[in-house]
């Protein structure tokens, strides 16, 4: 029997997750004699492994010390996911007046509303990844503890020991904090207490401009907390195409976030409830003073406690190596998700578990470098890309031409209110090749897809210029970058002789 472990607040909606997530009177079952797989970790990667592995006939061990689920629903993708519409949704709610709406009566925001919305949702999606369900409709044997190889072909996990063919080591990883001076005792959140939260802070200072740092630094201001966003670097999503991050950053101060760009944190003061971030600029010292801060900055892999080192499997600060099949250093055990993988995304973790899948139980040969990855910032708005950015190509001596089109001049955006972004595209010189692309809009991560399809299965940019799309619809965009490449193969030759073609037909 395992002991409850403490979800905040504590509400009936938090007890529903803990009872599918992490179930109070949980008994682990008698291990099999041997396992075909056993999964440690049930976050995306570790879930997807154990299901499909089960779902072909496998006999399959998941082990989870903590949350089933992992970050993506408890702590990551699913209540950010949340708290960002609860945030847009107060933002169009103040700004609706362009399109005639009038509030006489004065908008007024409840955030323990939005955050019980959050809380419910969560809980009702937390049966997907129950541990029940994993069980009882699944057919896998679910452990609640700590797993730890101990041996090359063995796990010991509650007193127990499972004997596993293949292995899948799926830990993922766990926010991280910079070593600030009096950070620590100042405290601070994470993305793993940030939703625990009852209270809107009055004043927040978020560390960090990458997704997290600029989601959750839009969300709150938009909630109505005063916030500062700080970032050592000189710009917002600084690995992003500059033109995005122009955009966003141009939006960020329309919304009155003060943004605090190519600042060094000196140290953190607390003065009573005060929190005192000393930052430092061109020698210059600024003084920011807040109720809580968020630490955005980065992930470290969850390796504690896993005895990698009896199973001959090898690992730094990075995480866990693999070779381009997932496979570690033991030939038997293989790893996906967070803890092996520099794009921490769940959608990778989902991919990569897929073929963990193939290669360990089925002799397959899948390839990671083969994956073509797409990813999205859920701020407003969205900044989504796939492929190489300018300087990937560049850097790789690819010759390239990039195509633009503003959203300004799609129909539906205008009318949408929408019209601050756009679709750009780099093709091989020459060619019609999707070397990459980048989309801002309000829902550029549903429009990505599109390139994402095209450079999977080798389609160049003529084949979305031949593909309908729906008039009006702001992904119409992506039909306008295609119309913009076929221009361009309308050289002064070729147009010369279609008009003499043309003439010769008059006459």
């Amino acid at each position: 029997m395992t002991s409850p472990i403490e979800l905040l607040p504590d509400s009936p909606e938090n007890r529903e997750l803990e009872e599918n997530v992490h179930p109070p009177n949980w008994v682990n079952p008698e291990p099999a004699p041997c396992y075909n797989l056993v999964v440690i970790g049930g976050g995306t990667a570790g879930l997807i492994s154990a299901a499909g592995a089960a779902g072909l006939g496998g006999k399959v061990a998941l082990i989870e010390r903590h949350l089933m689920g992992g970050d993506c629903l408890n702590v990551g993708c699913v209540p950010s996911k949340g708290v960002v519409s609860a945030s847009r949704a107060v933002h169009h709610a103040r700004n609706s007046a362009k399109f005639g709406v009038v509030d006489g009566s004065g908008l007024r925001f409840d955030f323990d509303t939005a955050m019980e919305r959050m809380r419910r949702l969560r809980a009702d999606i937390s049966h997907h990844d129950s541990a029940r369900r994993f069980r009882d409709e699944l057919g896998i044997d679910v452990f609640i503890g700590q797993g730890s190889f101990s041996g090359s072909d063995t796990v010991e996990v509650a007193g127990k020991t499972l004997r596993f063919k293949k292995a899948s080591v799926c830990t993922g990883a766990c926010a991280a904090a910079p070593p600030i001076p009096g950070l620590e005792e100042a405290g601070y959140l994470t993305n793993e207490t940030l939703f625990s939260l009852i209270e809107l802070p009055p004043r927040m200072a978020v560390i960090g401009a990458g997704p997290i740092g600029c989601e959750m630094a839009q969300s709150f201001a938009r909630f109505g907390s005063s916030v500062s966003l700080i970032e050592m670097g000189p710009h917002i999503l600084g690995r992003e195409d500059g033109d995005a991050a122009e955009i966003l950053h141009r939006a960020f101060i329309r919304e009155g976030i003060d943004l605090q760009l190519g600042v060094k944190i000196i140290e953190v003061e607390t003065s009573g409830s005060d929190k005192i971030l000393h930052l430092e600029r061109d020698g210059k010292r600024i003084d920011v003073t807040v109720d809580a801060i968020l630490v955005g900055v980065g992930r470290a892999p969850n390796l504690s406690g896993l005895g990698l080192e009896k199973a001959g499997i090898k690992f730094d600060k990075t995480g866990v190596a693999v070779n381009d099949y997932l496979q570690t250093s033991n030939p038997n055990v293989y790893a996906a998700g967070d803890i092996c993988f520099p794009f921490k995304f769940t959608h990778t973790a989902d991919a990569l578990a897929r073929i963990l899948i193939a290669n360990a139980l089925f002799m397959g040969r899948q390839k990671v470098s083969a994956l073509t990855i797409p990813w999205c910032t859920y701020t407003d708005p969205e900044i989504a890309h796939v492929g190489m950015y300018e300087g990937d190509a560049k850097e790789k001596g690819i010759g390239f031409t990039t195509l633009t089109v503003p959203l300004s001049d799609v129909d539906r955006a205008v009318l949408d209110g929408e019209s601050e972004g756009f679709a750009r595209v780099h093709l091989r010189k020459g060619t019609d090749k999707i070397l990459g692309a980048t989309i801002v809009a309000r829902h550029a991560g549903e429009m990505i897809n599109e390139f994402s399809l095209a450079i999977t299965n080798g389609l160049g940019i003529s084949a979305i210029g031949k593909t309908i799309h729906p008039y009006p619809t702001q992904a119409e965009v992506i039909k306008r970058l295609a119309d913009a490449y076929n221009r361009t193969r309308l050289t002064p030759f070729v147009k010369n002789l279609l008009s003499g073609w043309l003439e010769w037909q008059r006459g």
